[in-house]
């Protein structure tokens, strides 16, 4: 890192961008297996946020992959790059005063924990897709299961490589014991949670 920098600050900082959008930046990150739902609810969560007059923006890991960071491959460190990545532009986008909804199956536990170590205590929200191994696979929506078990996709998180739970996501979808299955219905227990902790008001 370079040494020759000073951090310029602002005259308008995050409470008055805050007050202005009358909301607060926090980041809600959606991590689980692919095909879990993540980005459906994400996108769901986008629309009920928006109607009702929040601003949010979504960075999904396949669109992210389109731009910033398709220069990376899909080995380990550049997972972990990835990832570092993707929660530094979530910093930015929740101290802008947006609520910033992530959706990467970040699979690591330790990258997961370092994005969350960027942002003040309560403003990295973790919600974990708890949906098996053999649902996700089943949907297969992107048919990246069946290239992963033929082994035409190496490292593929569920088959051979990985996916580490967290040991503290704020929120578990979808909720056990519950006849939630609906995105909409998924991303109102993720606004009720927003509203109980004070981040749709400024």
């Amino acid at each position: 890192m370079a040494t020759n920098i000073v951090w310029h600050k602002s005259s308008v900082g995050k409470l008055h961008r805050q007050e202005l959008l009358q909301q607060k930046g926090c980041v809600i990150w959606f991590t689980g297996l692919s095909g879990s739902g993540k980005s459906t609810l994400a996108y769901a969560l986008c629309q009920a946020l928006y109607s009702r007059g929040k601003l949010t923006y979504v960075l999904d890991g396949d669109n992210v992959r389109h731009g910033l960071n398709r220069n990376l491959a899909f080995k380990v460190e550049d997972r972990a790059e990835n990832i570092r990545r993707i929660g530094e532009v979530a910093k930015l986008f929740a101290d802008a005063g947006i609520i910033c909804i992530a959706s990467v199956i970040s699979p690591y536990r330790k990258d997961r924990d370092a994005c969350c170590a960027l942002f003040p205590e309560g403003d990295f929200i973790k919600v974990f897709m708890d949906v098996p191994l053999q649902i996700c696979e089943a949907k297969d929506p992107k048919g990246l299961y069946n290239f992963a078990r033929a082994g035409k996709i190496k490292g593929f998180t569920g088959v051979d490589d990985p996916y580490e739970p967290s040991l503290n996501f704020e929120i578990v979808l979808p909720e056990k014991g519950n006849n939630i299955t609906s995105p909409y219905e998924m991303a109102e227990t993720v606004i009720s949670y927003l509203e109980e902790k004070g981040y749709l008001r400024a």
